[in-house]
């Protein structure tokens, strides 16, 4: 059997196991894309438009923000940067050792977590020092705060966090930071938008700290392939020595500058997200479905000894879910996205149809 890379294709149905966004992306893009020359293919992009234009969107400085491949591309660049065995002069500065005393630098993440954190760490022979969420997916600070030491080199904070759509308080990520300065804080950002709540403005209070972010949600261009990274340019600094020179493609350049023009997509989007929360959350109650109140484009629904037949029994109606029992803290439990209100109707008439059965 071939070895394919990405996610397996699950067949027809509407997608609402990968955190997507259902309504596709702002006409505005597509538009772009079809103007895309033969000359923009063929020559090296320029990034300095939307670079700016990216620095705008969010109040920094040009010089604060690194575009990547994607938000996974970002996290990998990060850990290269961070985790190998020398530090970085810009964090030495800052008062982190030239070489971990164990001789092994280290993360800290908190479980359950996003796995390309642990698989970058893993492949760079880092160590990852891996603390379980409390009860309910709540943040350990406590235990977060023990576990930081001369070797801790990087520490991700995934706020709102997945798979529980749960966020971190701004107390929480302070005590975080306070108690590491000479480790980079990385604030995982991925699903501000639907929050509407984001520490951007940490980037300038703490010299340690570096948000990310992703377009692939409430944008809309998973398939374009287009992350952030923003931060002080002294930490940027070992992360763009790594970077590839032309890491996004002409076409991710010309979508990304068209997506952040439309300013009528993605809040449209993010209030469509609400909506379909409010209604699943609803019938969810309704069926007896336990679940988790979500700041994202998608809830946690513990479905118990049923989740087999409610993950096959939904795909078997054209609705494709994720199965996160395997988890800490998920036994039993499946993931599904929040779209259009429209798509959130035909998932719980799925739902409602399975918990009808005898």
């Amino acid at each position: 059997m071939s070895i394919i890379q990405g996610m397996p294709n699950l067949g027809p149905g509407l997608r609402l196991h990968l955190n997507e966004n259902t309504a596709g992306c702002s006409p505005a893009v597509l538009e772009a894309i079809r103007r895309v020359t033969a000359d923009d293919v063929a020559t090296y992009p320029d990034y300095e438009a939307a670079v700016r234009e990216t620095a705008g969107l969010i109040g920094a400085d040009a010089d604060w923000v690194a575009l990547t491949n994607g938000l996974d591309d970002g996290l990998l660049l990060t850990a290269i940067a961070y985790l190998m065995p020398k530090a970085p002069e810009g964090l030495v500065t800052l008062g982190a050792l030239p070489v971990a005393p164990s001789g092994q630098a280290e993360q800290i993440l908190v479980l359950p977590t996003f796995e390309p954190y642990i698989i970058n760490a893993k492949a760079l022979g880092a160590r990852t020092i891996a603390i379980p969420s409390d009860a309910d997916f709540a943040f350990p600070l406590a235990k977060v705060l023990a576990a930081i030491s001369p070797n801790t080199r990087l520490i991700f904070i995934n706020t709102p966090h997945n798979p529980s759509g749960r966020p971190v308080s701004e107390a929480d990520i302070r005590a975080v930071i306070a108690a590491a300065p000479h480790a980079v804080v990385f604030i995982d950002e991925a699903y501000h938008d639907f929050q509407g709540v984001h520490y951007l403005s940490f980037t300038r209070e703490f010299p340690n700290v570096i948000v990310g972010r992703t377009f692939s949600k409430a944008y809309g261009l998973a398939g374009i392939r287009v992350g952030l990274l923003v931060g002080p340019p002294e930490l940027l600094a070992p992360i763009r020595f790594v970077m590839p020179l032309f890491n996004l493609n002409a076409v991710a350049v010309a979508a990304l500058r068209a997506a952040i023009a439309d300013t009528q997509f993605m809040p449209w989007c993010v209030a469509q997200a609400r909506e379909s929360k409010a209604l699943l959350y609803e019938a969810l109650t309704r069926l007896g479905l336990p679940h988790w109140k979500s700041e994202t484009n998608f809830v946690l629904v513990n479905a118990g000894e049923r989740l087999p037949e409610f993950v096959a029994g939904l795909r078997a109606k054209g609705v494709l879910v994720r199965d996160r029992s395997k988890e800490h803290g998920c036994a039993g439990c499946f993931r599904i996205t929040m779209g259009p209100v429209e798509h959130t109707r035909v998932a719980i008439a799925a739902l409602e149809a399975l918990c009808a059965k005898p």
